[in-house]
Parts: C-alpha cells; sequence; structure tokens
C-alpha cells in the first residue's frame, strides 16, 4: 500500500469537478443529462483570438517563454489595468500563469506561514480553503447571507481579524453567488483594513466583465491599501478561453517577484501559443466579451424567472458572474419514497438522478444551505432544466 503524504490525504476533491464526472456517467449510459455544475462559458473562443494562436504557430512561438509572461503580454496587461480600472502597474508587477488558479495559489504560498490565518467570507470559490490548506494556513471563514446578498460587512470583517491574520481572500463578482460589491461597500471594509497595514488583500476578479452593474469595482484603487492588493484576473470567463489556462495576478515588485520565484519551480512560463493569442484579446477591445455580457444577463433574467416559480426555493438577483445560489433548506428532510434528503449534497444527487440535471452541492463552498445553478447553457437547456427541477422537487414529500 502507497503511503501518501498528509499533505495530499487532508485535501479535498474539487465538487463541482466530482458533480460534472457523475453527470458525464450518466450521459455515456444514454441519459440526456443537461449540465449546470460547471463555470464555464458555452460560447467558443472568439476568432479573432483563435487566428492569433495560428499565427502565433506559424512564426514559430514554440519555445520555452519568460516565467512570469512575455514582456508584451504583460505590457498590455497592465496597459488594460489603466484603461479599464485606472490602475498603474508596471509590467514587471504582472506574473501570468497557468490560469488565475495557479495566480491565487502563487500569491497565497507566497504570503502564508503555517498558523496564519486567511479570513475568507463565505460561500467562496472551491479552491480557496485548500490553497490555505496547502500554504499550512488556517482559514477563518465569515458567513455571508442570501438575505445581505452574500456581501459581509466592515462590522463583520473587524470581528474576524486576530493578531494571526495574515490575508483577505475574496472574489467580485463571486463565484458562487454572483454578487458584486459597490465601490461604497469597498471603502467601507478599506478603512477596516487601514487599521491593520500587516493583512493583505487578494482580490479574485476574474468575473470582471461578466458584470451585470454600472462598471466593475476593484478594491486596488484605494491608495491607502493599493500596495497590499494582489489583483487576479485572466482571460477564462471574459474570452470563453477556459481551455488555454491562462490567468495573471498584478501586485507590489516584493510580491511580483516572489510569485515569479515560486512559479518558476512548479511550471515555470506558461504556454507560448496561449500567450500570443491572449496578446490578441488585449488589443483587439471588448465588442465579444460585450455581448456574452448581454447573453448571460438575458440568462440570468429568464432563470430567475423561473426559480421563483418554484416553492421553497429562496434566491436573490445576482448582479455578476453567471450563477444563482438558491437557499434549499425548504427542501432539507424531504423524502422521496424511501429516499430521505438531508443535506443540500443529497439534493443534489436526488436532482441528478431524477431530473437529470447536474448541479454542485453549497457545502462544497462553505454553505451547506445551499445549491450552485451555473446559467452558462443555451436559454432552451436552461428552460428545461428549470422544468425539471421543478417537477422533480414537486415530488418531494
Amino acid at each position: 500500500m502507497t503511503v501518501l503524504s498528509d499533505r495530499i490525504n487532508q485535501l479535498s476533491e474539487s465538487q463541482t469537478i466530482q458533480m460534472a464526472k457523475m453527470g458525464r456517467e450518466l450521459t455515456a449510459q444514454g441519459v440526456d443529462v443537461i449540465n449546470l455544475s460547471f463555470g464555464e462559458p458555452d460560447f467558443h473562443t472568439p476568432d479573432l483570438i483563435k487566428e492569433a494562436a495560428k499565427k502565433a504557430l506559424d512564426e514559430n512561438y514554440t519555445y520555452y517563454t519568460p516565467v512570469p509572461g512575455y514582456p508584451e503580454l504583460r505590457k498590455a496587461i497592465a496597459a488594460k489595468l489603466k484603461r479599464e480600472n485606472n490602475l498603474d502597474y508596471n509590467f514587471d508587477q504582472i506574473v501570468v500563469g497557468t490560469g488565475a488558479k495557479q495566480a491565487i495559489a502563487n500569491a497565497v504560498m507566497c504570503l502564508v506561514n503555517p498558523g496564519d490565518e486567511v479570513i475568507v467570507p463565505t460561500p467562496y470559490w472551491v479552491s480557496y480553503s485548500e490553497v490555505i490548506k496547502l500554504a499550512e494556513g488556517k482559514s477563518v471563514f465569515i458567513d455571508a447571507t442570501v438575505e445581505d446578498e452574500f456581501k459581509i460587512n466592515p462590522e463583520q470583517l473587524e470581528a474576524a481579524i486576530t493578531h494571526k491574520t495574515k490575508l483577505f481572500l475574496f472574489s467580485s463578482p463571486c463565484n458562487p453567488t454572483g454578487s458584486v460589491y459597490t465601490r461604497d461597500e469597498l471603502a467601507a471594509l478599506v478603512k477596516v483594513f487601514e487599521k491593520y497595514p500587516d493583512i493583505y488583500i487578494i482580490s479574485d476578479e476574474i468575473y470582471e466583465h461578466i458584470n451585470f452593474i454600472e462598471k466593475h469595482e476593484s478594491i486596488a484603487q484605494f491608495p491607502s491599501i493599493k500596495e497590499r492588493v494582489i489583483i487576479i484576473n485572466g482571460f477564462s470567463k471574459a474570452y470563453a478561453m477556459t481551455g488555454w489556462r491562462i490567468g495573471y495576478l498584478a501586485a507590489n515588485r516584493e510580491i511580483a517577484q516572489a510569485c515569479d520565484k515560486m512559479q518558476g519551480q512548479i511550471t515555470s512560463g506558461t504556454c507560448s501559443i496561449t500567450q500570443r493569442a491572449a496578446l490578441a484579446a488585449y488589443e483587439n477591445g471588448l465588442e465579444s466579451v460585450i455581448e456574452m455580457r448581454e447573453a448571460f444577463k438575458k440568462r440570468r433574467d429568464i432563470v430567475f424567472k423561473l426559480l421563483q416559480e418554484i416553492p421553497g426555493l429562496k434566491t436573490n438577483l445576482p448582479q455578476g458572474a453567471f450563477y444563482f445560489f438558491p437557499d434549499v433548506r425548504y427542501y432539507l428532510g424531504k423524502r422521496n419514497q424511501d429516499e430521505i434528503i438531508e443535506t443540500a449534497s443529497d439534493l443534489c444527487i436526488y436532482l441528478l438522478n431524477n431530473a437529470h440535471v447536474a448541479l454542485v452541492t453549497g457545502e462544497a463552498f462553505g454553505d451547506p444551505n445551499s445549491i450552485r445553478i451555473s446559467y452558462a447553457a443555451s436559454e432552451e437547456r436552461l428552460i428545461e432544466a428549470m422544468k425539471r427541477i421543478k417537477q422533480a422537487l414537486a415530488e418531494l414529500t
């Protein structure tokens, strides 16, 4: 028997990937499964980005790349941050990696020592707690509820801070809730951080452009804490480039250099062809991004209307990303013949087997009373999925 490390034994398997796997297994048996478990746009990568990748191949961009990314791409990212967010970064403050997930892991591993506390508002993206675990840090969760639009307030933040607090990690727009912090809400949190100059902030902004309010607001815009903010972003959501695996972070030079060093010992530089494609994405405007965002907004409104027709589900109207995160406590304790729905995980399994719709339990995101529904699917499939869910839930007694 292989004796694996404590590190891997303590690590949880991604439940989003697990549910998608179960859905594929049913599909392989000939079942028509509607998969609403993945956080992946169903759009194709825009043609101009694909053409740039083909051109890169023809121009022999096939060699090792610099660990933090091609300088021209990092300069384009710095220009984007100035143009779209009014944030000043030099290209040497940008580190490009194989997805936003690696950028988060780099930053956490470079900042967190064993025993350090990392404050994470719940619900949170599934990998946050596991990356903190790998760094031997301790996650300190602040519960946010649907009644508060899944956003924390300054009083909650300050109550969670101790002498061991090293980092605050959050996303806006949020996966899994779709919540978006306004400028005023961020400013209120910043007033707390100003009192604690040793706390760093990782701001996961990967859903920046899937935002249904006036504009995206980054916590890095506040000069008093900018040097302590690590921005995480990428191309997977806005440009439908999930399979290309490219993301980045922007931070002060010391943190950027540390993340460059960390990445150099794990993956080195990300794919050369992907980097050239990403450069084209940032050099050719937001037309395709805006088209996708409008499609997501229309889908959101359709699903919201249909969810309101299902008795017992409690949901808000998310202002970003492409998820709903309804509270399902009304259905916990109900049964289907001899099957008792005791948890949100049980409910997801029930809906997969009886409605043939794949969802993800809220337990994966730190909220055991909810489920995540992705609406990154066609309007036709979403309408059919909501019909199936409504019917299957009606059969519980």
